[in-house]
């Protein structure tokens, strides 16, 4: 039997080649002996290997993941908290209050984010004297604006939960620190690795807020690589993207077998308990 004719994979095609063609042709030129990207004259690794000798660069990577590290790590404690907070607030009206108050980084722009975020920071530089933009000024700002999604990766799992859960521990004389640490964190485990991961990925690639609050002795790779392009077309930039985009893949890669195993694992954890049940 002939399989229908569907147009939506055929759009979805179309999508695909449009979002990776780019990228493919970004990671082919950065293998071209030649100095542009207008003609291929022929393969090299020399591009690869003034990459790895620019010591310079190879320092703004390693403080850009850094930085992504620890805002996410910090973003994710803070919102997995912060949303079992929206979570567990009686008044409807201080629930939806507290929200769309997490949601206002989410919808408005980046330009206006970073504005505000420096004038912040200006205003506490000409308080506090010691006080300057560089590190500490990004990743302040990288943490504010990856909490609310940390708290939307967290908030659909806090609703899936049974209540009952909790309640059988409390009957069972459980306080308070140990059903978090129980019952409440390991059910949010999926909601908080997937909020990791994309407070990893956003402050990874964010350039807007950052070339806003960076200061002059530190950067990250987004805004090194637009000082750079400004400069003009250097293929060391397209051996760069090239490993930033093969370690991105690893990312997504990881994150979905991560999922994967912990899905398996729910699943064989609710057929026992529907086993048991069944026995009772």
């Amino acid at each position: 039997m002939m399989r229908k004719f569907k147009w939506s994979n055929v759009y979805l095609v179309i999508v695909f080649i449009l979002l990776y063609l780019p990228i493919a042709y970004l990671i082919y030129y950065s293998f071209n002996s030649g100095e542009g990207m207008s003609h291929f004259e022929g393969f090299t690794f020399s591009h690869y290997q003034e990459l790895f000798a620019d010591s310079r660069l190879i320092e703004i990577v390693l403080n850009t993941f850094m930085l992504a590290f620890l805002s996410a790590l910090l973003a994710t404690m803070i919102g997995t908290f912060g949303a079992m907070a929206i979570y567990y607030t009686k008044s409807r009206l201080h629930r939806t209050s507290l929200l769309g108050v997490n949601n206002i980084l989410m919808v408005s722009p980046d330009v206006i984010i970073g504005a505000s975020f420096l004038i912040l920071f200006t205003f506490f530089g000409n308080v506090f004297k010691q006080f300057s933009l560089g590190f500490g000024s990004v990743l302040l700002s990288h943490i504010a604006f990856s909490i609310p999604i940390v708290v939307l990766m967290v908030l659909p799992k806090l609703r899936e939960m049974n209540p009952a859960m909790i309640d059988a521990a409390r009957d069972l004389g459980a306080s308070t620190p140990q059903v978090i640490q129980k019952i409440i964190l390991p059910f949010l485990t999926p909601g908080i690795i997937a909020g990791y991961f994309m407070a990893f990925t956003y402050s990874l690639d964010d350039f807007a807020v950052t070339f806003f609050v960076t200061g002059n002795g530190f950067t990250t790779l987004s805004v090194e690589i637009y000082s750079r392009a400004r400069q003009g077309i250097s293929l060391e930039i397209n051996a760069l993207s090239t490993m930033v985009f093969l370690f991105s893949l690893i990312l997504v890669v990881g994150y979905y077998y991560i999922s994967k195993d912990n899905m398996s694992r729910r699943l064989r954890r609710n057929k026992k308990e529907s086993e048991a049940s069944d026995l009772l």
